[in-house]
């Protein structure tokens, strides 16, 4: 997906999402920040509210901040809200 500086990308993640999973996702959503992207919206309606999830939502934030961006949640389900909150996460990913 080609984005110009300023722009809005969007993009999904789904569970289950195992440990090993992380480091390609990652290195996907990074070549979508690469274009310079501002925001990423990233929807997590089919998200499982596990651990696993909330770092690599913590991991994606990290790398969009590094780029100029913010990750912002989409459609969060309550469960996995109550865990980002509970984990001391909600103003690092934000809705």
């Amino acid at each position: 997906m080609a984005t110009h500086e300023g722009t809005t990308i969007a993009f999904a993640i789904t569970s289950p999402i195992e440990r090993a999973d992380l480091p390609g996702l990652f290195a996907r959503v990074c070549r979508l920040l690469a274009d310079g992207a501002t925001l990423a919206l990233c929807d997590v309606s089919n998200a499982c509210a596990d651990a696993v999830t909330v770092d690599a939502l913590a991991r994606l934030q990290l790398a969009a901040r590094r780029s100029g961006c913010q990750v912002r949640l989409l459609n969060a389900p309550a469960e996995l809200r109550t865990l980002v909150a509970f984990m001391g996460l909600r103003d690092v990913l934000p809705e």
